[in-house]
C-alpha cells in the first residue's frame, strides 16, 4: 500500500463510516500495524512475551482490530510514553530508558493510523493509573501527533470518541453545514486523568538546542498550524506553543539534542519525568 493511497484512506475512513452509521469495527481497512510497544503483551492462543527483551526494535503488531481487541497486557509501568519516531524509539530501547524510568516505550512511526489509536485507547483504559506522556519534534506536525491521541481524529467523524484517550460526553454538529462532519465540535471533554501529556519537545527546551540546528518551518507546517487554530479545541498553552512556532517561524527536531551527546536524550527525559515537567 503506497503513501498516497494510505493517506487517501486515512482522510476517507472516518467521513464514510459516519455518512453510513457504520461503525469503524466493521469498515474492512485492515494492515499492517506501523507500531512497537515495550511491554507484556500477549495475543490470542499464543504465549506471551515480555517486549523489553525484543531488542531495540520491540514488538511489532498485526493491525487487525479483532486481534488487537484480544490481546491482553500486563506491566509494572509508571508512564506510557508515545514517542513520534522510530528512530528515537530505538535510542530509549538500546538505552534500556523503560528500566531507568519504569515505562511502557510506544511508537507509531508517525502519524497514528486507525489501529494505533485504537491500541493507545485500549492501553489508556487497560492502565488508567499510569501518565501517559508524548515525545514529538516541536513543530505543528508533532503537535497534531499529540492531539490525535488525545482527542481522536476529527475526520473519524461519529467514531472519533472510541479511539482518543480523552471521553466525549457531547457531540454537537452544526445542520446547516454543506459538509457538516468537516465542521464538528466537542463539548464537554472529560477524563483527564487519561489525558496524553506533552513531555517534549517544547518551547522552554529551544535553550538546550543550539541555532544551527533549528531548520526553518515549511510550507506544510504553516498549512497544518492553521488546522490546528482553526480547530479550537486546543488547551492555551499548547496555543502557546503553536503561536510561538508560527512567531519564530523554526523548528526543532528530537534529534537536534543529541548536540550534548547520545545519551543526553535519556538524561533530559528522565529530568522532566521527575520533575513533572510536562504541560
Amino acid at each position: 500500500m503506497n503513501q498516497k493511497f494510505q493517506a487517501i484512506m486515512r482522510n476517507g475512513e472516518g467521513a464514510f463510516s459516519a455518512v453510513i452509521k457504520f461503525i469503524l469495527h466493521t469498515v474492512v481497512v485492515v494492515g499492517l500495524l506501523d507500531m512497537l510497544i515495550m511491554c507484556i503483551i500477549k495475543e490470542p492462543d499464543r504465549e506471551a512475551v515480555d517486549c523489553r527483551h525484543c531488542g531495540s526494535s520491540g514488538y511489532a503488531i498485526s493491525g487487525d482490530l479483532n486481534l488487537l481487541e484480544n490481546l491482553t497486557m500486563k506491566t509494572d509501568a509508571r508512564y506510557i510514553i508515545v514517542i513520534e519516531k522510530h528512530a528515537i524509539f530505538q535510542r530509549l530501547a538500546e538505552d534500556c530508558f523503560f528500566n531507568e524510568i519504569p515505562s511502557i516505550l510506544i511508537t507509531a512511526k508517525g502519524y497514528p493510523d486507525l489501529a494505533t489509536r485504537f491500541l493507545f485507547h485500549k492501553m489508556s483504559r487497560a492502565f488508567p493509573n499510569l501518565s501517559i506522556l508524548a515525545l514529538v519534534d516541536w513543530n505543528p506536525a508533532g503537535l497534531a501527533i499529540i492531539c490525535t491521541y488525545k482527542y481522536g481524529s476529527i475526520g473519524m467523524g461519529l467514531e472519533a470518541y472510541r479511539y482518543g484517550t480523552c471521553s466525549v460526553h457531547l457531540i454537537y454538529t452544526n445542520p446547516n453545514d454543506n459538509f457538516w462532519l468537516s465542521r464538528m465540535t466537542l463539548f464537554t471533554l472529560y477524563g483527564l486523568a487519561c489525558n496524553v501529556r506533552w513531555l517534549g519537545v517544547r518551547g522552554d527546551d529551544l535553550l538546550l538546542i543550539p541555532e544551527e540546528s533549528m531548520a526553518p518551518l515549511k510550507p506544510k507546517d504553516l498549512q497544518i498550524a492553521k488546522s490546528l487554530t482553526s480547530l479550537k479545541i486546543l488547551p492555551d498553552d499548547y496555543q502557546e506553543e503553536l503561536s510561538q512556532m508560527i512567531q519564530s517561524g523554526q523548528r526543532a527536531d528530537i534529534e537536534a539534542l543529541y548536540c550534548h551527546g547520545y545519551g543526553f536524550l535519556g538524561r533530559y527525559l528522565a529530568k522532566k519525568i521527575v520533575q513533572a515537567n510536562y504541560i
